[in-house]
């Protein structure tokens, strides 16, 4: 059975598209079929994925939301994946920004993405990148989703935005997808030795640990990381045994011991 899982915050620069293209790679290396979704304009995770010239895409994420706007059928899925190994992207470009607008307009559209996701059942993974906002694209990632993956980066700013995230994931639940449930929160860009860090990871386990699962897995801060973006891989490929890699891999099995 395919697991649709939402990596979200409405903060930016916590690690969202880091943590899918890594955890679509290590869960890949072990076997798992996965499919990765862009569904931020910015196009963060398509770019990083290696997608040359992503802004002249023919076929893209924007594509399938106006074919499913447009009751047409959806084009044959190998002329919009990217695939490396087991991990097959969807991308998006900036044309993501216009569709958006669009959905604004349509009836029951916070059910598109899970229109077209309902063609993915043949892989184990389906993970979702999202914008920093909790918009339309958002909803609609949450609306399609099993889980959702909360990441937080050990800044005040970064923790403050979850309760929003939190309130907006439980009125999805009750009112358009039942079976969503908040799979854990992912510490991310973690520094163990600053005060800042050991303050901010302690109000999240006392504020939220009772009730949502805080990941055991803290992913490192590491120059890897940007590097590895800069060369367009995940870190895991980029550098195999570098602490980022070692705990995405580990985080990996976390997620998947939520089955």
């Amino acid at each position: 059975m395919c697991r649709i899982i939402t990596v979200a915050n409405q903060k930016g620069g916590v690690g969202k598209s880091s943590t899918a293209l890594n955890l679509g790679y290590a869960l890949g290396q072990q076997g798992k079929k996965v499919a990765l979704l862009d569904l931020d304009p910015q196009a963060s995770l398509t770019v990083c994925f290696g997608v040359e010239n992503h802004e002249r895409l023919e076929t893209t994420i924007c594509t399938l939301i106006d074919s499913v706007l447009k009751d047409e059928e959806l084009p044959p899925k190998d002329s919009y994946t990217v695939s490396k190994g087991n991990v097959d992207l969807i991308p998006c470009n900036i044309g993501l920004s216009a569709i958006e607008d669009s959905l604004k307009e349509e009836v029951g559209s916070e059910q598109t993405i899970a229109s077209i996701i309902a063609e993915f059942e043949n892989y184990d993974y389906v993970i979702i990148d999202t914008s920093p906002s909790l918009g339309l694209l958002t909803i609609n990632a949450l609306t399609a989703s099993d889980g959702v993956i909360i990441t937080v980066s050990p800044q005040f700013l970064s923790a403050v935005g979850i309760n929003l995230l939190l309130k907006t994931i439980d009125k999805v639940k009750k009112r358009v997808n039942r079976r969503l449930e908040i799979t854990g929160i992912l510490m991310t860009m973690c520094d163990t030795r600053t005060g800042l860090h050991r303050d901010i990871s302690d109000s999240i386990k006392s504020s939220y640990g009772d009730t949502i699962k805080i990941f055991n897995t803290q992913i490192p801060s590491s120059t890897k990381v940007g590097e590895a973006n800069l060369n367009r891989k995940s870190v895991i490929e980029y550098s195999p045994q570098n602490k980022a890699s070692l705990a995405y891999i580990e985080f990996s099995k976390e997620v998947m011991s939520c089955e």
